[in-house]
């Protein structure tokens, strides 16, 4: 994909992106989206939608991505409550994706020629950069909750990892947790105890598998997972 290098071409593409993401929040607010944005306030108001509803909590997910400090649990939560877990799952991984690819190509579009220009031999940003280091480097970001999901978009856009690998790495490695949240806001008033405990064991489990891979290189799940190179 060719990306036009003009100064004014790359800002007009950023200040037309967030005058969009400030007119979508408009637009929700002026339909009655909650301000609070708890799980509960979000999916009454969802569910009073009618068939409009999913595609506002598309929306919603989207807005979440893209402006990095709007939370996405509660939307995620929010999902489950209305939807229920499995179609609240689907509509919030789709919002989430698509917030994540546009994030993606708008700092591709600011900053990835000029670190490219840069940093001609780094591994991360030169054009023949590690596609491999960087898939799994996004997976094990995106399984992990305590990274800004934004954050990893804008920063894998400046790198040399390819769209498409992006977009697969993203999906995969948030289903788990997107999960997870949308069962949290589904069952939680039924089984909060059952609820908390799964999430907390998911967090765990997923929190120490980079810790793993990083002290035992070798071993044989990151030989199962191609994570490194083997000599």
């Amino acid at each position: 994909m060719t990306i036009p290098s003009s100064l004014p071409f790359r800002l007009g593409m950023a200040a037309a992106v967030a005058l969009l993401m400030a007119l979508l929040w408009l637009v929700l607010r002026e339909l009655g989206m909650p301000a609070s944005l708890s799980p509960a306030a979000l999916s009454v108001w969802l569910n009073g939608q009618g068939v409009w509803g999913p595609v506002f909590l598309f929306l919603m997910m989207v807005l979440a991505v893209v402006v990095g400090p709007i939370p996405t649990l509660p939307v995620s939560a929010a999902s489950g409550l209305a939807f229920g877990m499995l179609t609240g799952t689907l509509l919030a991984a789709v919002g989430a994706l698509t917030g994540a690819m546009i994030a993606f190509f708008v700092a591709r579009v600011l900053g990835r020629e000029i670190l490219r220009e840069k940093l001609s031999s780094h591994p991360v940003f030169a054009s023949d950069g590690s596609q491999r280091l960087l898939f799994w480097t996004v997976f094990l970001t995106r399984l992990i909750p305590l990274f800004s999901f934004a954050l990893i978009s804008y920063a894998a856009g400046v790198t040399a990892i390819h769209g498409w690998r992006f977009a697969v790495a993203s999906l995969l490695g948030m289903l788990p947790m997107t999960f997870v949240f949308a069962g949290l806001g589904n069952t939680f008033e039924l089984n909060p105890t059952l609820t908390v405990s799964a999430a907390a064991l998911v967090l765990v489990v997923m929190s120490a598998l980079p810790w793993y891979l990083s002290r035992k290189p070798h071993s044989r799940l990151a030989r199962w997972i191609n994570l490194y190179r083997q000599p």
